[in-house]
């Protein structure tokens, strides 16, 4: 809260900012708690893999399938939670796709051929779409503009910790041979998150949307607590309602639309194609490649996934000081070095040298970091501001959609192009596009640090450049 020079704040502020600030915190938490689910269930594969593979003999394509199938079920559900968080509300869709997660490894712990398996990745797969769809949505709709990037980015640290704890239970399970207990015991966080998510109050501005003013302003003031600041953002939650015009033709026949929403899945395609989850779903491969042995190779994706958490904690106490550009061109810059990297020493054949190893493990750290301080968290946070209101679900439908879509064309082929292509034009081919997502950043991505939902909106629809989103107002 903002008090004129010289004016002292009232008892009503100083008694309701620390609780609100509180409870706003707690709920965003809660929210988040589906980026551990999904950073569980993504993490997992990649050492249950072999695992599952020896049990039921399966080819290099049938992997690639088990990593796909997931992959598909999420671009369903991204579909699927983009018609649930219109009609039913962001938290009955949160609630709902919670159960999955409680369902899908259980069924994994207990698969007794490779189709029930597959079927059951499926399963989780829906409840990963639906919720990488609606919780950066909600999250965005309940923050207050100052700290609505850090909640964001709350979600992805949670992602990171949760794929590092499945790269540490993989690690552990591994002595052990025990691929059902890999998968099965993720069903307990997802049994924390279904009773979690219960408590949460739904997204004010949906509930605006769907005339319950009354519902509306309570929710408001449990988040911000100030009459104020409850009016005016009402006030302009309603303003930006009224001058919507319903369905998706209108949306799509309006050109401000349309380009926030290419650009949203621009941002989430070059978030997938960067590399990434090649990275992490055949880590164990990759580090193989690079020389390492057994041991490596088992205990070598958890340091994948400290980086990747560490980096993650960084840009979360960054994103809404430094602002979004500069770390989405920094990170694309160092993805596209280190890929290069690592290409330039396969082509060149890594010698049996431990410093020439550490030198491949250091470009494959280097990569990960660069992603999860730019790339992976920023992409979902741009999506949930960039996208105008009256569209919103919409355009978050496309750019998650388009992301899963990506993710699956990148896992299911990148063990078949290892074999056609070589691992050094693999490389290469991910360098360059790094390379080239660097210079979309550079033309095209604004800078919306500190500004509303509304305000971002505002600018969009009076025609302003993409690039000079919010120049304005800091000039």
């Amino acid at each position: 809260m903002h008090t004129q020079p010289g004016a002292a704040p009232t008892d009503q502020s100083i008694r309701h900012r620390p609780a609100i600030r509180g409870r706003a915190g707690l709920i965003g938490v809660l929210a988040a708690l589906s980026g551990v689910l999904f950073g569980l269930d993504t993490g997992v594969m990649s050492g249950a893999l072999d695992l599952i593979a020896q049990e039921f003999i399966l080819s290099d394509f049938q992997r690639e399938s088990m990593v796909a199938i997931m992959l598909l079920g999420a671009a369903v559900g991204v579909l699927c939670a983009a018609w649930m968080s219109h009609a039913w509300g962001r938290k009955r869709t949160l609630v709902l796709t919670a159960g999955l997660f409680v369902i899908g490894p259980l069924l994994c712990a207990e698969a007794t051929s490779f189709r029930i398996l597959l079927f059951a990745r499926l399963l989780l797969g829906l409840a990963t779409g639906a919720t990488t769809f609606t919780t950066p949505l909600y999250i965005a709709e309940i923050a207050d503009s100052g700290r609505r990037g850090a909640m964001i980015l709350g979600y992805q640290l949670m992602i990171s910790f949760g794929l590092l704890a499945a790269f540490v239970s993989d690690g552990l399970f591994s002595y052990f041979g025990v691929w059902r207990w890999m998968l099965g015991i993720v069903g307990f966080p997802g049994l924390v998150f279904m009773m979690g998510v219960l408590f949460l109050p739904p997204s004010p501005r949906w509930l605006l949307a769907q005339g319950r003013e009354r519902d509306a302003r309570r929710v408001l003031i449990e988040l911000r607590g100030l009459p104020r600041m409850v009016m005016a953002e009402r006030n302009a939650i309603m303003a930006r309602l009224s001058a919507r015009r319903d369905g998706v033709g209108s949306f799509m026949r309006d050109p401000n639309c349309r380009r926030a929403m290419w650009l949203a899945v621009g941002l989430q395609v070059a978030q997938q194609f960067s590399g990434i989850n090649a990275v992490l779903y055949y880590a164990p491969r990759l580090i193989g490649l690079a020389g390492y042995g057994h041991y490596a190779q088992v205990w070598g994706p958890v340091g994948v996934g400290v980086i990747n958490l560490l980096s993650t904690c960084i840009a979360t106490t960054c994103v809404d000081r430094v602002g979004r550009r500069p770390m989405l061109i920094g990170g694309f810059a160092l993805m596209a070095v280190a890929m290069a990297g690592q290409a330039i020493m396969v082509a060149g054949g890594i010698p049996d040298m431990p410093v020439m190893r550490l030198l491949m493990g250091g470009f494959m750290l280097l990569f990960v970091g660069a992603f999860a301080f730019s790339a992976g968290p920023l992409a979902w946070l741009l999506c949930a501001e960039i996208l105008p209101l009256r569209g919103r679900e919409f355009g978050m439908a496309c750019s998650t959609f388009a992301n899963w879509v990506a993710n699956m064309l990148v896992s299911a082929t990148f063990l078949t192009g290892l074999e056609l292509l070589g691992v050094d034009t693999v490389l290469w081919i991910y360098a360059g596009l790094n390379a080239l997502f660097l210079v979309m950043v550079v033309l095209r991505v604004p800078e919306t640090r500190g500004m509303t939902l509304e305000q971002i909106e505002a600018e969009l629809m009076r025609g302003t450049r993409l690039r000079a989103l919010g120049s304005r107002m800091r000039s």
